[in-house]
């Protein structure tokens, strides 16, 4: 055994799909640990809150502000104010005022907004240009002039007992505030999603369930596919015979196909996490049967077989002690590669809304079920959908890569 573990950690394939995996796994299990609660709690009203650092803006105007004369701050306020779009109309109305624009960069701000200024005059009526449109570069001249000028915001506050509102603090342009002054901030690195829930927290708990569906879905159909496998193998005869007629039944029935009819018929309520993965199990024992088999039979007649048999041995302990350890490298390797199945056959069921329970736990089938049909990939929102196809993608490769680096190890023909 020692000898065996020692080779399976001399391949460099199965040593990096294992610390993929062991990486993935320890920040399942420790991440909980520092953002405790539900993953399905919804944080924000709105939806799709993009990744950065959330500041109390309550809160940050009780702190103390310092003082910063910064040169490039009204550059940036600006060139952040400015869209792509906004750029192309400022352009466009200045075109129809009859500027010269030869030469000009639209991501050159300074030089943009100078023209603009000396060319903008909300008393112009372009021919064909709609009064909604002239309402717009009113509008967005005013929010220049806002950002550019040294104007002062004021904080009122509603006086308790005598009812009118009474100036709390003001707010100049030059003020900023240290943000670890601040009482409440929250920082989302993947942003929220569709239904304004932590993404991070939510990707952690999905990774976390899918990998229990993908076990469970791989223990059940590993286990199918080794006793019938056993069995066929080598019992032969009339139960091979039983065995393969109803494997080649499941064979031509396209195994996704029986899938999404048994998972319908289930319904949506009874459908929880381990239900999905049972059944998973049950549609994906066919080719581990098949595979066992041949191994099977290519054992049943060695030497140290037939020496049990003549020993008087029953079925069971010559199956379980002169069979079995045998091919036991070969049913890890499927083992493997059923869970890597059962993950990815979650996700497609999830995605057509066959999936688990949607009110009780993520998976990662369901976050990206969410993000379809919340237009995720349609809003620019991919902090809803990228990171969940990034993890589907590193699960199935470090299980993929560690179940070629046992093939390398266990299987002559591969070795070196």
């Amino acid at each position: 055994m020692r000898t065996m573990l020692r080779q399976v950690f001399h391949s460099s394939k199965f040593i990096v799909g294992f610390a993929i995996f062991f990486i993935m796994l320890a920040v399942m299990l420790v991440y909980p640990l520092f953002n405790p609660g539900s993953p399905l709690e919804s944080i924000g009203l709105g939806t799709f809150a993009k990744p950065g650092t959330y500041v109390s803006l309550y809160d940050s105007v009780g702190t103390k502000p310092r003082v910063f004369r910064l040169p490039e701050a009204d550059e940036n306020r600006v060139a952040q104010l400015l869209s792509i779009e906004d750029r192309v109309k400022m352009v466009h109305y200045m075109e129809l005022a009859g500027a010269d624009l030869s030469g000009l960069d639209m991501t050159d701000t300074d030089a943009l907004i100078e023209k603009w200024h000396a060319y903008f005059d909300a008393s112009l009526r372009p021919q064909g240009m709609t009064k909604a449109e002239r309402n717009y570069y009113s509008r967005l001249d005013t929010r220049l002039n806002e950002a550019t000028g040294g104007r002062k915001l004021t904080v009122l506050e509603e006086d308790i007992a005598g009812g009118d509102a009474v100036e709390k603090s003001s707010i100049t342009k030059d003020d900023y505030v240290n943000v670890s002054d601040v009482a409440n901030v929250k920082t989302l690195p993947l942003g929220t999603d569709n239904f304004g829930r932590d993404v991070l927290k939510q990707l952690v708990s999905a990774a976390g369930t899918s990998l229990i569906i993908g076990l469970i879905a791989g223990s059940v159909a590993t286990l199918i596919g080794l006793i019938l496998g056993l069995l066929a193998g080598y019992l032969g005869g009339v139960m091979d015979d039983v065995i393969m007629f109803f494997t080649n039944i499941f064979t031509v029935i396209p195994s996704f196909v029986l899938l999404i009819l048994i998972s319908y018929s289930i319904g949506q309520e009874q459908r929880g996490a381990a239900t999905v993965a049972f059944v998973i199990g049950l549609t994906s024992w066919v080719w581990t049967t098949r595979s066992v088999r041949s191994q099977v039979i290519s054992l049943r007649n060695r030497d140290h077989v037939n020496l049990s048999k003549l020993s008087g041995h029953g079925l069971l302990r010559i199956i379980l002690t002169d069979i079995l350890p045998y091919i036991a490298s070969y049913v890890v390797m499927a083992f493997i590669l059923q869970v890597s199945s059962g993950i990815l056959a979650e996700a497609q069921l999830s995605l057509l809304g066959l999936g688990p329970k949607t009110t009780e736990v993520p998976t990662l089938g369901l976050m990206m079920n969410w993000a379809m049909l919340y237009s995720a990939h349609m809003n620019g929102s991919w902090w809803a959908y990228f990171p969940v196809i990034l993890v589907i993608a590193l699960i199935s490769f470090s299980l993929n890569l560690m179940n070629t680096g046992l093939d390398q190890v266990f299987n002559p023909t591969l070795r070196d």
